[in-house]
C-alpha cells in the first residue's frame, strides 16, 4: 500500500471511531448534564470535522497541475492540516473552556453516573483502536525516530494529525473519567468542571503545536538532512564534477522539488554537459524517488565553496 493510501486508512479509522464516540457522548451528556462528557462530545464532533478535512485536502490535492499552479496542488493537504489546527482550537479548545467556567461558577451534581463510566470506557476502547491504527501506519514511514522528531518530521501531515487527536483523545478522556469519578465520589459537581478545564488546555497545547508543524510544511520545507546528503551524493558522476549549491522544497508530501548548481569541465562541450545532467537526474530519481521536479544549473569550477540545502546563504554565483 502506498504512503498516501496508509496515511487515508489511518484517518478513515479514526472517523469512524470519533462518529460513533461523539454520539455516544451525546446520549450520556443528556442523561448525566456532564460538562466534561459535553466538552468531549464536541471534542469528537471537532475530530470528525478535522478527518473529513483531511480526505478533502488529499482528495484536491491530487488535482492535475495547470498554468496558473505549474508546480501542482499537493500542498493543499497542508492548508487542510493547519485549518485542522484551527477548528480542534476554536471548536474544541475554547467550547470545552467555556463549559468549564459554568460549571465551576455553577457546579451540580452529575446525574446517572452509569451512563458516564460506560461511555467513557467505550469510547477509551474505540480510540485505542484507531490510535493503534494510526502508530502502525506511523511506524511504516518512522525509521527509528522518536515520535516527538516524527511529529516534526513528518512531510505527510495527515498521520501525524492523527496521532496527535488520538493521543489527546485519550488523554482527555481520561481527565474526563477522573472528573466524573471524583464528583460523583465527592458529590461535588466542581470537579467535573475541573476536568472540562484540564479537556479545553489540553485540546489547546495539541491545536497550538498542530498549528506550528503544519504552518512550517505550508510555507515550504526543505527535504531531511538525510535526503539532502542522498541527493547530493547522486549528482556527483560522470560529467558533474562537484554541487555548487543545492536547495530543495517540498511541493507535497510525495513531492520534491530540487534546484542545484552544479561544476562541469571547462573543457565539457554542450552536448557533454546535457549528457552529464540526465544522468545526474537519473541517480537523484533512482537515490530520491521523491525528487520529481529537478533543476540542474552547469556552472564552471571557480574553487567557490560549496553549501547545502539545510541553508547556507547564497553567495555570488561560482
Amino acid at each position: 500500500m502506498s504512503a498516501e493510501g496508509d496515511s487515508t486508512t489511518a484517518v478513515l479509522a479514526a472517523l469512524a471511531a470519533n462518529l460513533g464516540i461523539a454520539v455516544s457522548k451525546f446520549v450520556a451528556f443528556a442523561f448525566t448534564g456532564s460538562s466534561s462528557l459535553l466538552a468531549e462530545a464536541v471534542h469528537s464532533v471537532a475530530d470528525s470535522g478535522n478527518q473529513g478535512l483531511l480526505l478533502l485536502g488529499g482528495r484536491r490535492s491530487r488535482r492535475h497541475r495547470t498554468p496558473e499552479h505549474p508546480f501542482g496542488y499537493g500542498r493543499e493537504r497542508y492548508f487542510y492540516a493547519f485549518t485542522v489546527a484551527l477548528v480542534l482550537f476554536s471548536l474544541g479548545s475554547l467550547f470545552a473552556l467555556y463549559e468549564a467556567y459554568h460549571k465551576i461558577t455553577e457546579p451540580h451534581p452529575v446525574d446517572a453516573p452509569q451512563w458516564a463510566f460506560g461511555v467513557l470506557i467505550a469510547a477509551i476502547v474505540m480510540e485505542s483502536l484507531s490510535f493503534r491504527t494510526a502508530v502502525r501506519t506511523a511506524n511504516r514511514t518512522r525509521a527509528g525516530m522518536s515520535w516527538v522528531a516524527y511529529v516534526r518530521r513528518a512531510k505527510a501531515p495527515e498521520v501525524a494529525v492523527v496521532l496527535l487527536e488520538d493521543a489527546a483523545a485519550l488523554v482527555g478522556l481520561t481527565f474526563a473519567l477522573i472528573g466524573v469519578t471524583v464528583a460523583v465520589l465527592t458529590g461535588d459537581g466542581i470537579w467535573d468542571g475541573v476536568g472540562t478545564l484540564a479537556i479545553g488546555l489540553l485540546l489547546g497545547a495539541v491545536a497550538v503545536v498542530l498549528a506550528i508543524e503544519t504552518k512550517s510544511l505550508l510555507i515550504g520545507e526543505g527535504a531531511t538532512p538525510e535526503a539532502v546528503r542522498r541527493i547530493s551524493a547522486a549528482l556527483v558522476g560522470p560529467g558533474i564534477e562537484r554541487v555548487i549549491h543545492l536547495r530543495t522544497m517540498h511541493l507535497g508530501p510525495d513531492e520534491l522539488l530540487v534546484g542545484a548548481k552544479v561544476a562541469v569541465s571547462r573543457g565539457a562541450s554542450a552536448a557533454d554537459i546535457a549528457t552529464g545532467i540526465d544522468a545526474a537526474e537519473l541517480r537523484v530519481r533512482a537515490a530520491e524517488p521523491v525528487a520529481r521536479v529537478i533543476y540542474l544549473e552547469p556552472d564552471i569550477d571557480r574553487g567557490g565553496s560549496a553549501d547545502s540545502a539545510a541553508g547556507a546563504p547564497v553567495g555570488p554565483s561560482a
